[in-house]
């Protein structure tokens, strides 16, 4: 039986990586149905501390994961206290039999968190054990938002926005007194009005031109690069590295530009242009564009686009562009000559095969399991190649951002 996983991370106020909500089902069919939680959920016991393993899922990180009442009370306890936060479903009813588990596995060193908060008063013996209390930013205002925070500020929980989707809503969230953060905030830019950029991005921006115009000039590369010298170190940094496996020493940037070949270069070039762009981010943001870009590559094979495989990275590393870059893709879409199909792939305008690769990964990164079928049938792509990708993809894009 194939498990499916996605992981989506919750950040601190400092924007480091605070942990990871696992979002598990036993096979995509198992999401559609959805009559029954408790076997959901305790898959999601089973297969994080078997099949896949905490280091992997969550590089150290604390796993939240998600409990029905039957899984609270009867299986909790099989998951680490040390890497673990439980956390309990709004669908949970608070009885005296809920309450008496929670308090005897907090006393066993488990961290709680309430998901969906709104408050009840019959909520209040577990507020009172809770170390976490989650609140959907979509499913409440601001006045009901504030209202929560001074209730629940003074018991000293750490609050956790949900459902923040803008760096704007963020902010406000900082601003109310908000510890945790979750949703895709940093994965889209602030509408910002237009300026100009830093001489590093500016670089950058030289190099991703450079590398997508039709026949590639190496001088051009070769000379953009030399320029800016950290670019020319990570360059030089990553294709010496054994990750590449390259039997020689690169002793020029010319040199490594030839050994490596013209589909290489541009996608590597991409990513490490990428990288360096991203230094005033959340080192998050790079690592998410870094697993897009290798399981949309992954996912290309094995759905017959493998000649194609190197502009489904590129396409992958281009979907954080924007929230890299603080400005609005289409704009930036227009000074960067890649491919069209790419291009309308990004700004979702069209339905071919690199729309639909992108469309799984982006539903397979969310959680949103509905719709990965329906984009799976039409590149003929298995649905069982698709967990697979994704782990293969996460353990590259944590290799590599080790390096």
């Amino acid at each position: 039986m194939e498990s499916f996983i996605a992981r989506q991370p919750i950040f601190d106020r400092n924007q480091n990586v605070f942990g990871y909500e696992l979002l598990f089902r036993s096979s995509l069919a198992n999401y559609f149905d959805g009559s029954n939680q408790d076997k959901a959920a305790s898959s999601v016991i089973a297969d994080s501390t078997i099949v896949f393993g905490f280091d992997t899922l969550t590089s150290g990180k604390r796993a939240f994961i998600n409990l029905t009442k039957d899984t609270l009370i009867n299986y909790a306890g099989l998951l680490p206290k040390d890497h673990t936060v439980l956390e309990i479903l709004e669908t949970v009813e608070p009885d005296q039999e809920v309450i008496e588990a929670v308090k005897q596995l907090k006393k066993n060193g488990y961290m709680f968190a309430l998901d969906d908060f709104i408050y009840n008063p019959i909520w209040e013996p577990l507020i009172e054990v809770a170390d976490i209390i989650k609140i959907d930013f979509l499913a409440s205002g601001p006045e009901e938002r504030q209202a929560l925070v001074q209730r629940l500020k003074p018991m000293e929980k750490r609050l956790l926005a949900e459902k923040v989707e803008t760096q704007e809503e963020f902010q406000q969230a900082l601003a109310m007194g908000f510890d945790l953060f979750q949703g895709f905030f940093f994965a889209k830019p602030v509408i910002l009005t237009k300026r100009g950029m830093s001489g590093s991005k500016v670089s950058n921006l030289q190099i991703l031109r450079a590398i997508n115009k039709p026949g590639l000039n190496y001088r051009e590369i070769e000379d953009i690069i030399k320029t800016d010298l950290t670019l020319s170190y990570k360059l030089m940094s990553y294709i010496n590295s054994a990750f590449f496996g390259l039997q020689t020493e690169i002793r020029s940037i010319k040199h490594a530009l030839v050994l490596m070949g013209e589909r290489e270069i541009r996608k590597w070039a991409t990513l490490l242009a990428l990288s360096t762009m991203t230094e005033d981010k959340p080192a998050e943001l790079l690592k998410n564009g870094a697993t897009r870009a290798r399981m949309c590559e992954l996912l290309a094979k094995k759905c017959g686009q493998g000649d194609k495989s190197a502009d489904y990275f590129l396409m992958g590393l281009f979907s954080i562009i924007d929230a890299i870059m603080d400005k609005n893709l289409a704009e930036i879409l227009k000074d960067i000559p890649i491919a069209r199909d790419i291009k309308n792939a990004l700004m979702r305008v069209a339905r071919n095969p690199f729309r639909m690769v992108l469309e799984i990964v982006l539903a397979y990164e969310k959680g949103e399991f509905a719709g990965i079928q329906r984009y799976a049938a039409r590149v003929n792509l298995r649905e069982t190649e698709i967990p697979k990708a994704y782990m293969e993809a996460v353990e590259w894009a944590q290799q590599l951002h080790s390096m």
